[in-house]
């Protein structure tokens, strides 16, 4: 299995159940890569959705992807302190295109204070009888927004104090010595 590479530029791709791309983050750059964790950092990158419209993203994130999570966590960096956009989904694979990973709609959005709000529970009902989501993806996204609460509440992974910092830190440094070359 290939792996990117720290200080590598990688798009990050989302797709649906159905296996049609969902949106594409033009550049993320890697700040820990390995064959169970990927660790990126982007700011004011280009988001193209699936009927091509573009956005720009707005602040500075820290994005977690894990090889067995069913789950990946954008940690965005703004003026009043850091949120967190939790997207369930399956566990990401790499293959020198991109990092790609099923986006299974539910998701927990996590504020500064670390209180939290499960979001988009009817898109995820919809979305599961239209593309016949599996019982067992079913039982296993459940279970991961149960493991994901838990860890918002033990600030664990991307939860824990000191995360942004040490991993913000790094951006910064790959940021600056991209520029100097």
């Amino acid at each position: 299995m290939t792996l990117p590479v720290e200080g590598q530029s990688i798009q990050i791709h989302s797709y649906k159940h159905d296996g049609l791309i969902h949106r594409v983050w033009q550049e993320t750059t890697v700040l820990k890569g390995t064959r169970n964790i990927v660790i990126g950092g982007n700011d004011r990158t280009i988001v193209t959705e699936s009927d091509g419209r573009t956005w720009l993203t707005r602040e500075p994130a820290i994005c977690y992807f894990h090889a067995e999570h069913w789950f990946n966590i954008i940690c965005m960096l703004r003026e009043d302190g850091v949120y967190y956009y939790c997207n369930l989904s399956s566990p990401f694979v790499y293959d020198e295109q991109a990092l790609k990973y099923i986006d299974y709609d539910l998701d927990i959005k996590v504020y500064p204070d670390m209180s939290y709000t499960l979001l988009d529970e009817d898109e995820y009902e919809e979305h599961r009888r239209q593309m016949g989501y599996p019982n067992v993806i079913d039982q296993i996204l459940k279970r991961n927004v149960d493991k994901l609460i838990r860890w918002i509440k033990q600030r664990r992974g991307p939860f824990a104090p000191d995360f942004i910092d040490v991993w913000y830190s790094r951006y910064l440094f790959q940021k600056r010595y991209r520029q100097k070359e």
